[in-house]
């Protein structure tokens, strides 16, 4: 039915005021703004603004150092010297082993290196007389040779005691089962008065805690570009330059964490398409724990020039993400008495690629030209193609630079 029809319709049904009322239900948006003439609408410049983009990823903190502490010497638990899950300093006494076999052990090498010094003692003199007879010719020469044997043997005795005695302090000092680094220990994993086993008994796991590792995974076109970067000389690779890193847990706004990269991996693995990064942060808190999740973002560009909008002025049409922007109308235009005397522009819709989020506002990576005007509030007035009348404002930074990838 025609717009004509529809109201000569209405009119003969419900009358004339009715009729008027129905009918502009019936029309469409597009329609009935075009009969209440061109609206105004807030337009401005793209803001311009040096940054650079950063790449988000998420990771879990991991340990600097881990152990799971084991006994070096077999025996039964004589003490434990901590608290389950308290902090330990490196070098202190977790664990005791029953020392007193192994204090028996070492009396008797000690006694035993004692007998081999005494016969090694007594071979050097035998030695030293003998060499004395031979010279006065009442002694054979193969007899002194037997003595020098003997002295040789004497000698080897005593290196064999005198390992074996320091094999003895080794397990005694053993029995006492130390932190090898400052961190937090678990709790222990047997009771005082169990067997334990040379390397097979888990006694405890102690990790380090400051610093603290970030491991997270980063996808291949992500390698190649901070590869391509690295090559062209905007960005040093993180295997060569301890690049500027920060995280945040999942209960934080913002980046309070500060850390710096230490290390990628040297292949890029062949089932996921990742490849692995790990990054290094202070903790001096001890807020950041072993096995907690968190995001991280890394520098991902070089320094450039961007335009930027607010995500109020970005439409999405279909796939394509679009800003309207406004033309001047030709001297020739037949809408231009529409406009009266207000300075009418026309609705141009560009499509642009998005970037980061930069301190509230949207990063346009093209699409735009600093000569652009765009309408950044009342878009759901405009259409392509549309009049709008502009009303120049001025674009500001919404917040603290908090950047993510682009969508």
């Amino acid at each position: 039915m025609s717009k004509a029809n529809a109201s000569t319709f209405l009119k003969r049904q419900f009358g004339r005021g009715l009729g008027a009322s129905l009918l502009l239900s019936l029309l469409s948006p597009a329609t009935a703004l075009a009969q209440q003439g061109p609206l105004p609408v807030d337009v401005a410049a793209p803001l311009q603004a040096k940054i650079i983009d950063w790449n988000e990823y998420t990771g879990r903190f991991e340990a600097v150092e881990r152990v799971e502490l084991r006994a070096r010497v077999s025996g039964y638990l004589d003490a434990i010297k901590f608290r389950d899950g308290q902090l330990v300093k490196k070098g202190e006494v977790l664990f005791v082993v029953d020392p007193r076999p192994f204090q028996a052990a070492h009396s008797r090498a000690e006694a035993e290196l004692q007998a081999a010094q005494a016969e090694q003692t007594r071979a050097a003199a035998d030695l030293v007389r003998g060499e004395e007879l031979v010279s006065n010719r009442t002694l054979s020469e193969s007899v002194l040779d037997e003595r020098r044997a003997v002295k040789l043997q004497s000698d080897a005795q005593v290196a064999i005691a005198e390992a074996a005695l320091r094999t003895a302090a080794l397990d005694l000092e053993f029995t006492e089962v130390k932190a090898p680094f400052s961190g937090r220990i678990s709790a222990t994993e047997v009771d005082v008065g169990n067997l334990v086993t040379t390397g097979e008994t888990e006694l405890a796991v102690l990790v380090s805690i400051n610093p603290i590792h970030l491991v997270f995974t980063a996808s291949e076109a992500d390698f190649l570009r901070y590869s391509r970067l690295n090559a062209e000389g905007s960005r040093p690779s993180s295997r060569n330059a301890a690049n500027r890193v920060e995280a945040r847990l999942i209960d934080e706004q913002g980046w309070p964490h500060h850390g710096k990269m230490d290390f990628v991996d040297n292949e890029i693995d062949p089932n996921a398409g990742t490849i692995t990064g790990r990054a290094i942060f202070t903790n001096d808190d001890d807020l950041l724990t072993p096995g907690l999740f968190a995001r991280l973002r890394l520098v991902g560009s070089g320094e450039y020039e961007a335009q930027l909008l607010p995500d109020t002025a970005i439409l999405s049409d279909q796939a394509r993400k679009i800003v309207l922007t406004l033309a001047p109308l030709a001297a020739e235009d037949p809408r231009k008495p529409q406009c009266g005397e207000a300075p009418c522009q026309e609705v141009v819709a560009k499509v642009v690629t998005l970037g980061a989020i930069h301190r509230g506002l949207r990063v346009i990576k093209s699409g735009l030209s600093p000569e652009d005007r765009v309408i950044v509030s009342g878009v759901q007035r405009a259409r392509p193609g549309g009049l709008v009348i502009p009303q120049p404002t001025e674009l500001d930074f919404a917040g603290p630079d908090a950047a993510t990838n682009g969508d």
